[in-house]
């Protein structure tokens, strides 16, 4: 068992180094965002109907992919996500990120310099009105305060459960073995995510966390659907989304490349 399992994570090693490293073409990368405006995706802020963009949440500014919350009076727990339209299984997700501003008043003291991607996200059609988060995995990106660790990286799970190092376990968020990033840095992370078999958060050709076997369950999403609480179901694809938790955001490039075909 011992062999077989150094086996496996050799090979998922050298599978991240060869995709990271091996030259790829630029037209083996689907951009997810186009650089100009919002084609291809949908907002969903909690309260509002799918497609509706509460105070311009979601915009492009300078070429950049914006959150913000300029218009917002209060936050009031308005979680937002914007999904892209096509679904996903196997592939891998390249963003670069950098937070920015100050956090909206009225966010919650731990969402300061956080967001994150959500990955194998429920559709936005499928989500209620009133739900906070979508059943996924979340990539969760995170901004140094100046004042000690606060690792990037990380895995949350809204609705959902994994196996950690083969473990099943209903932790919500594992801390991710990562650097801090303070001020407003670009970062780049690479997300590989094979199906339900092992996905992977990744910075500077460094794996930050590694998880495998994601399963609907758990808690950490308020007001969903009931059809959609389909307890102990295996996700091997859904949708990716980006959030809006109340402190501003920028993404410079969201960037796939299909591993299925």
């Amino acid at each position: 068992m011992m062999k077989r399992a150094f086996l496996s994570l050799t090979l998922f090693g050298l599978v991240i180094f060869c995709l990271l490293s091996c030259g790829a073409k630029d037209d083996d990368w689907i951009q997810l965002f186009n650089g100009k405006d919002l084609t291809g995706w949908t907002p969903k802020i909690t309260g509002y109907d799918v497609g509706e963009n509460y105070g311009e949440t979601f915009r492009v500014e300078d070429g950049l992919l914006t959150v913000s919350y300029e218009k917002y009076y209060r936050f009031d727990n308005r979680f937002g996500h914007l999904f892209y339209k096509d679904k996903f299984s196997d592939y891998l997700l390249r963003i670069e990120y950098r937070f920015i501003g100050e956090q909206a008043e009225g966010g919650a003291q731990w969402a300061k310099k956080n967001s994150g991607v959500m990955l194998h996200a429920q559709s936005p059609e499928s989500m209620n009105n009133q739900q906070d988060f979508p059943i996924s995995l979340e990539a969760q990106f995170l901004g140094g305060l100046g004042n000690g660790d606060r690792p990037t990286g990380s895995l949350c799970t809204p609705g959902t459960n994994v196996d950690i190092d083969g473990k099943f376990t209903t932790q919500h968020c594992i801390t991710a073995n990562a650097p801090t990033y303070d001020d407003e840095q670009w970062i780049t992370i690479d997300i590989l995510v094979r199906n339900n078999q092992e996905i992977a958060h990744i910075i500077d050709g460094d794996t930050l966390i590694k998880y495998s076997n994601p399963v609907i369950g758990g808690g950490a999403v308020n007001n969903l659907k009931e059809e959609a609480n389909q307890d102990g179901k295996l996700l091997k694809e859904g949708y990716i989304a980006l959030q809006s938790e109340s402190h501003p955001i920028q993404f410079r490039k969201v960037m796939l490349k299909d591993l299925s075909k």
